[in-house]
């Protein structure tokens, strides 16, 4: 019978190879998934009158097109103006309908922002938006006359919601438009989807609202965005690039649409003021918001670009913890100025 001898060396050596091999071949592995991790879809549609571009991180590279496309539509039958079946165009029809989770959601959103702002923020000013030929309705030669006879039934105080899902109105002729939120609302609803899905690493944009989540993964930092500069749409300048995680941002701007008194020269944009019934004469051209849901930064957008800069101020001042705002507008001289809030300018790239 042979007898074999071990040499320990051999044995030492043996197992550092056995070591180095398990070694490189856990890295490998590591590699690989790091690189399943990074698998990057991009998804394009259109949406809302618009067009969407959402992007998220997959390790199996799930197409989530069908699902999303399903989201958007839900808000439509839900909240479209432009939809003559949905929940909300049924309702301004007088027609008793039960209402959605996604109206309910909504409507309760558009309440707190209601009450928050001093009743800027109102989704009934809708009937008002189509008299003056700025939505869907047919517009209409205005004048002081009926400028008051709208205002009578135009006021979120005058339409509750019932606990059993129905609305009540005061007036048959109060009409609801939520469009200044709907959209906010719909880029939340997808990054709650991608959130159920464990997809932590996503930015959703739905014309122009955006929600960011996590980094991109493609160079490890937060994701990119960027504002428009009000005056030069044409060639696609930018006038601020800011970085995003985990936040979202919405922006409104009448620097597209607006226009100017023949008589005394004032500029008007296309956001009418709930208050007096009449187009908001304003010297802001845009203002950007963030906040950790894009329903609340839309709507704040909408508030701002139909108040006043100082009352746009008071509102920041009072929800200094919640959102930051990046408001751009023109002096008396005509000349491009910005009010950015602290907590914005720390988002900003230079």
């Amino acid at each position: 019978m042979f007898k074999i001898k071990l040499n320990r060396s051999h044995v030492a050596f043996s197992t550092k190879s056995l070591f180095h091999i398990l070694l490189i071949a856990f890295l490998f592995i590591a590699c690989n998934k790091r690189e399943k991790r990074s698998q990057l879809v991009h998804l394009i549609g259109n949406a809302q009158g618009t067009t969407y571009s959402i992007k998220y991180f997959d390790s199996i590279n799930r197409d989530y097109q069908p699902q999303i496309d399903s989201i958007i539509e839900a808000v439509d039958l839900s909240m479209s103006t432009y939809i003559p079946n949905s929940i909300i165009s049924k309702i301004n029809s007088n027609i008793r309908v039960k209402t959605d989770t996604l109206f309910r959601e909504v409507f309760y959103k558009s309440v707190e922002i209601w009450q928050q702002t001093d009743s800027i923020f109102d989704p009934t000013v809708g009937a008002l938006v189509n008299a003056w030929g700025f939505g869907p309705g047919e517009k209409i030669e205005m004048d002081s006359l009926k400028v008051d006879s709208i205002l009578k039934f135009t006021g979120l105080d005058k339409v509750s919601l019932r606990p059993d899902g129905y609305i009540k109105k005061e007036f048959k002729d109060t009409y609801l438009d939520f469009n200044a939120i709907a959209q906010g609302f719909t880029v939340d609803l997808v990054a709650r989807f991608f959130e159920s899905k464990k997809v932590e690493n996503y930015l959703v944009e739905i014309g122009g609202e955006i929600r960011a989540g996590g980094k991109n993964l493609s160079n490890n930092f937060d994701w990119l965005v960027a504002i428009d500069h009000p005056q030069q749409t044409e060639n696609g300048g930018l006038i601020a690039t800011l970085k995003l995680k985990n936040m979202a941002l919405a922006t409104s701007g009448n620097y597209r649409k607006f226009f100017i008194d023949t008589l005394t020269g004032e500029r008007y944009v296309h956001t009418i003021n709930p208050k007096t019934g009449y187009p908001q004469r304003s010297n802001v051209l845009s203002a950007s918001v963030l906040a950790a849901q894009c329903m609340d930064a839309d709507g704040y957008a909408t508030v701002f670009m139909a108040s006043d800069l100082e009352k746009s101020k008071k509102i920041l001042d009072s929800l200094a913890s919640k959102m930051d705002a990046y408001i751009l507008y023109l002096d008396e001289n005509g000349n491009l100025q910005k009010y950015i809030t602290p907590g914005f300018k720390s988002y900003l790239i230079d």
